[in-house]
């Protein structure tokens, strides 16, 4: 399918179109957010625009929980994380899909819908742990370490995904950790060295002997440290401190929580508590803010620039005029290959995750 040489412009929203999807996000709740009513007008101008727009193209919009206010409750049709956003995709039934969130997600979507367009509105959105390890790096690991199987995080490569055995999540990855561990001695976790040490800990396996590592780290979750959660824990009585397991040990060691960003929504609506403070990339506060209103959060946050690179003009032109850089593709070799370790964690994993 190759929709790139057409170009299909919406038609323009009256005043009262516009008005109407203005209100519509208020009470999404952007209005919470600091959106002001000139924000909100100029968003629903092109909320209005993508949302005709997509239906004619039969495009479906997902958006990871990173992803900018406006995108996730003006034009997303799921949310998620990566691996929600993965499992969804393969069961929409659209002929495009206009990936709102960063290169290794558009191209886990692309190896699960390889008959579909999958178009990533911002193509310079890409992700430093994804950056810190190549093909050629695995086959080098697997080589010194023959025999151990290798479970790679998801924030990689179609390159890298193809060289591993199972995917895993910041989710999923202790209990699919743990079934390796049960027929192999030692395994090969990349390419987060946070999280590995977290799962080494969690585990109790040694790095180096039964668990090995890469040297890849996130540039959001790398600079939180635990100096400063006493500090909180004084100031908001009864906090409930949640962090990605891509944070460091450190701050691992004393927070409430330890997981992915499903983990720490599932939590916050299941639980009691005069406060949450989220530790992860601010799109997470955004969105739980808004999920639930009726409850405190204490500001602990870092932007992803990738994730924000994303924005509503870049999702409509990629909807009216697609260029090349925004179209995802997988070489066919290299999206068989990966798909398997893709599908091994939806086989040992599905039955702990809810969508």
């Amino acid at each position: 399918m190759n929709s790139i040489k057409t170009i299909s412009k919406s038609p323009e929203p009256t005043e009262k179109d516009i008005a109407l999807e203005a209100e519509r996000l208020f009470g999404k709740g952007l209005g919470d957010l600091g959106y002001s009513e000139d924000d909100l007008r100029r968003c629903a101008e092109l909320t209005w625009k993508i949302n005709i727009l997509k239906k004619e193209k039969r495009a479906v919009i997902p958006a990871h929980v990173y992803q900018r206010a406006e995108i996730l409750h003006g034009v997303a049709d799921f949310i998620g994380d990566s691996y929600k956003l993965a499992r969804l995709c393969q069961k929409s039934p659209a002929e495009r899909i206009i990936f709102c969130g960063v290169r290794f997600m558009a191209e886990t979507a692309k190896i699960l819908n390889p008959e579909k367009e999958v178009l990533l509105p911002a193509p310079q959105a890409g992700c430093s742990l994804s950056e810190s390890i190549s093909g050629e790096d695995v086959r080098k690991l697997r080589a010194e370490h023959p025999g151990a199987p290798v479970a790679t995080y998801i924030n990689t490569s179609a390159e890298v995904k193809a060289e591993s055995d199972v995917i895993v999540t910041s989710a999923n990855a202790p209990k699919i950790l743990s079934k390796l561990f049960e027929a192999h001695k030692k395994i090969i976790f990349l390419p987060d060295e946070l999280m590995g040490k977290n799962l080494a800990k969690a585990l109790n396996k040694k790095i180096g002997a039964e668990i090995i590592l890469w040297k890849g780290r996130c540039i959001v979750h790398e600079n939180f440290d635990a100096s400063s959660i006493d500090y909180y824990r004084k100031i908001y009585p009864g906090v409930k401190i949640l962090a990605h397991s891509e944070c460091s040990p450190g701050l691992v060691s004393v927070v409430d929580l330890v997981g992915g960003t499903g983990d720490m929504m599932r939590y916050v609506e299941k639980t009691k508590a005069p406060y949450y403070m989220l530790i992860t990339e601010c799109g997470l506060g955004d969105l739980a803010r808004t999920e639930f209103p009726d409850k405190v959060f204490v500001p602990m946050c870092r932007l992803c620039p990738h994730m924000r690179a994303t924005d509503l003009k870049s999702i409509l032109r990629a909807l009216e005029d697609p260029q090349p850089s925004s179209v995802i593709e997988v070489p066919k070799e290299i999206a068989e290959r990966a798909k398997k370790p893709i599908e091994k964690m939806f086989e040992m994993a599905e039955d702990a995750v809810k969508l």
